[in-house]
Parts: C-alpha cells; sequence; structure tokens
C-alpha cells in the first residue's frame, strides 16, 4: 500500500512536490473505501484511489514518470545511464540527464522518497543525488544522501559517511552470523558514489530479505505505465497450452458486460515467445487477432481489464497515465468503484491514474483528497501539484462534501484549468489563406 510518494527537482517540478496517498484530516467522505494496516499498535490508513487533473502539458505525466525513474533506479541498483532494460516509453529512465528542471540556474540535487507498507511492514526509503543541469551527460553524477527507515526507526542513513542504527526491530531479517562492526567498516570503505546502498552492501552485508523486499514491491506491486497504449495484458493463466484456446470464466462474464456480444474472445499461446494472444472467434470459427478485428476501444479494455484484476488480486498500487483513454465513462465508473468497494478490494489495491475526463469530479466517486490537480505557471514553467482537500473544509475557499465539483471546476474554483480558444488563430490562419489566394 503507498502512503505517500516526494519527489524534487524533477522535469516541471522545482519544488518538493508531495503526492500524498493518506487520507487527509477532517475528510470523512467514503470512509468506507479508506484501506488499513496495523503495525503494532498504530493503524495506517491510506487511500485507495486518486485522480489526476490538469490542463496539457501542466505536468501531471510528470508525476507518474518520476515515479518510474524511482522504481528504475531501485531495481537497477544505481544512477548511470543505459545499463538497464526497463520496458517504457519514459525515456528518462534511459537518460537521466533529461530530469533535472529546466528553470534551474545552477546544479540542484534530484531527491525521491517512498513510503509503503507491504506485509505489516513500513518502509520509508528516499534517496538525494545530483545530476548537474538539464542535458549535461558529461556530469560527475554522485549519491548526496540515502536513507531507509523501517516501522517508523531509521535503519540506515548514508551521506559521505555512513550511520546504521538501532537494528533491533529487524534482527530476525538480517544475515544470518550478521557481524555490526565488521559490517560497518567494510560498507564505510565501499560506498561507491553511483551505486545504493540499499541494493548493494546493505543486501550482502546486513539484510538481503529487507532489501529484497523493498525491490519486489517496486518490481511486483508498484505497477507503472507512462502510457495506457503500451498496456498489454492477459488472464494470469498457468495451464494454457500451445496452440490451444484458452477461455478465462471472468474474463468472458467482463465481455459481455462490455458490450462484445457477437463473439467470444479466446487466448492462444504461441510457440516462438510462449505469450497469450488474444483472438476473436467468430462464427464460423475463424479465429482473427483482436488487433485487427475489434475497435480499438475494446482493444484497450481487453489489455486493461486483466490487469485490474490482478491488481485487485495482488493489492498492488496500479498508476497508469491517461487510463480512461478510448473507455466508456460507464466502465470506468465501475472500475473506479470497485478499488472503492470493501467487499472486492480486500487486498488493499491501489488505482491512481491521469484524466481531462471532468466525470470523476463527482463526490460519489472520489474523496476529495483523492481528487488530485496540477498546474503550471506561464511565466516561470514550474509545476505544482496540490488536493482538492488542501482547500480546507472551512473559510471562503473551502471545499465542501455537498459541492458540485464539476461546476466549480468549470469556473476556475480550483485552478489547474487553460482558457483555451483557438478562434482568433484559425481566424488570421484563414485571412492569410485567402489573401495568398487573390
Amino acid at each position: 500500500m503507498l502512503l505517500d510518494f516526494k519527489f524534487k527537482n524533477f522535469k516541471t517540478f522545482r519544488e518538493e512536490t508531495l503526492f500524498s496517498m493518506t487520507p487527509a484530516q477532517k475528510i470523512k467522505d467514503l470512509e468506507y473505501s479508506v484501506l488499513k494496516a496495523k503495525i503494532g499498535k498504530k493503524v495506517h490508513k491510506g487511500l485507495s484511489a486518486a485522480v489526476i487533473y490538469g490542463p496539457n502539458a501542466s505536468g501531471k505525466t510528470n508525476i507518474i514518470s518520476a515515479l518510474e525513474v524511482f522504481k528504475s533506479i531501485v531495481l537497477k541498483g544505481n544512477i548511470k545511464n543505459g545499463d538497464f532494460v526497463f520496458a517504457s516509453v519514459n525515456e528518462a529512465i534511459r537518460r537521466l540527464e533529461l530530469i533535472p528542471n529546466l528553470s534551474l540556474n545552477a546544479p540542484e540535487p534530484v531527491e525521491f522518497e517512498i513510503k509503503f507498507i507491504e506485509d505489516d511492514i513500513l518502509y520509508q526509503y528516499g534517496i538525494k543525488f545530483e545530476l548537474g543541469m538539464f542535458l549535461d551527460g558529461e556530469y560527475d553524477r554522485r549519491i548526496l544522501s540515502e536513507k531507509l527507515s523501517v516501522n517508523e526507526k531509521m535503519i540506515f542513513e548514508r551521506t559521505d559517511l555512513l550511520k546504521i542504527g538501532d537494528l533491533s526491530g529487524i534482527a530476525h531479517l538480517l544475515i544470518s552470523a550478521f557481524d555490526r562492526i565488521a559490517s560497518m567498516n567494510m560498507s564505510q570503505s565501499n560506498l561507491n558514489k553511483e551505486e545504493l546502498f540499499l541494493t548493494g552492501m546493505f543486501k550482502s552485508l546486513y539484510s538481503a530479505q529487507i532489501s529484497n523486499n523493498i525491490t519486489e514491491w517496486f518490481r511486483e506491486k508498484c505497477k507503472v505505465f507512462l502510457s495506457a497504449n503500451f498496456i498489454f495484458v492477459s488472464p494470469n493463466v498457468e495451464n494454457a497450452k500451445n496452440n490451444q484456446a484458452f477461455f478465462d470464466e471472468t474474463f468472458q462474464k467482463a465481455i459481455k458486460h462490455f458490450g462484445i456480444h457477437g463473439n467470444e474472445i479466446a487466448y492462444m499461446k504461441s510457440k516462438e515467445n510462449n505469450e497469450l494472444t488474444p483472438y476473436s472467434l467468430l462464427a464460423d470459427e475463424q479465429a482473427i487477432p483482436v488487433d485487427i478485428f475489434e475497435s480499438y476501444g475494446t482493444v484497450r479494455f481487453l489489455n486493461i481489464f486483466p490487469l485490474v484484476v490482478q491488481t485487485l488480486q495482488t493489492g498492488s498500487t496500479l498508476i497508469v497515465d491517461e487510463f480512461d483513454a478510448s473507455l466508456h465513462p460507464m466502465a470506468l465508473m465501475s472500475i473506479v468503484g470497485a478499488f472503492h468497494n470493501d467487499g472486492i478490494n480486500k487486498n488493499g489495491a491501489q488505482l491512481i491514474f491521469n484524466t481531462h475526463n471532468p466525470i470523476f469530479l463527482n463526490r460519489n466517486l472520489f474523496r476529495r483528497d483523492e481528487i488530485k490537480f496540477v498546474d503550471r505557471d506561464d511565466e516561470t514553467g514550474v509545476s505544482t501539484h496540490y488536493s482538492l482537500s488542501d482547500f480546507g473544509t472551512s473559510g471562503p475557499n473551502a471545499v465542501r462534501n455537498t459541492d458540485d465539483y464539476m461546476r466549480n471546476y468549470f469556473i476556475n474554483r480550483y485552478g489547474s484549468i487553460s482558457n483555451i480558444d483557438f478562434s482568433d488563430i484559425l481566424e488570421e490562419r484563414m485571412r492569410m489563406v485567402m489573401d495568398e489566394d487573390k
């Protein structure tokens, strides 16, 4: 369960930005949908969903991009370029020099920090590192700091020196024959300015279990898609055989509800790459790949619905840019509703996505702290992020759960909206064309 993600000096975001999945104080909307995890005597709460609004080019995608870049750094274990294969359209993963904010006059560090709960353990991990200025591919990169806390107790803090905290709370997770003094001496003398301590010496000298728990959460539970068009997911099938059609009962029912009535969808396993490919089965027993026969919206659904099911089953956090593209609003509302339904979402799954569709500005669909905004200053080009709940529940600018969120958004009560009118530009263009034709 993701609780918080902080980042600084990432693309259009210059100042420290907190994207929080922790419920705001005094907000009581849809309380049944709030996720809960008890660690010791303390109960931690998380939001089950979040929707992000903002004009084009405001920086909405950069929030998702920042999390994906942080994920890739943790999984590869360093801040180097081009040595890690990560299937994404996010070029900043392969070229970290694309990260720093363009408005900087001098180099400033990039910072990432995340807080999440996995298997009843609260992890908080962050890194701070130097990349130089934007597009400075020759900069001498180095990690300035790296910190890990487990269940709110500091485990290590790395700067030029290394500090090791009280490890008694994780004694059962330490490597066998752990020697604190020997591990400390070896770690301090072998710190690498570009290598993460978490996935390097901490893993080998302190706790492979903790290091693996964090990397596995990023790999398996933090599902980030910078472009919804690149989601290609099939039902989870272990017993599918080559060249035989596989039918998933749950998936077939969902397909009928979605509106595919004339044919069935089957998955076939290829001998060449062992992958499952969806086919439309026609009445005359012909099988045609869905990307040839079905509409784009149908293909999008066929890829997304299995991903939603997997996310709910595994209690993962699904983060998608423009998740709702080409899907009918009724289907989208049903999916969002599943994450808010404690009878369905039993494993603490979360859904986060960007959108331009105002239909989600609805108190019956999202809590005020789940409705997020991104705005960008026209002069500086710097993005800012805030939630609907940040307006408070009292005072002249307050947002109450009885308000019409959609109406107020379009009359610019919340900001993060642009007045777009191409009329003058198009009229000028047409005059130019007409003058040229004379």
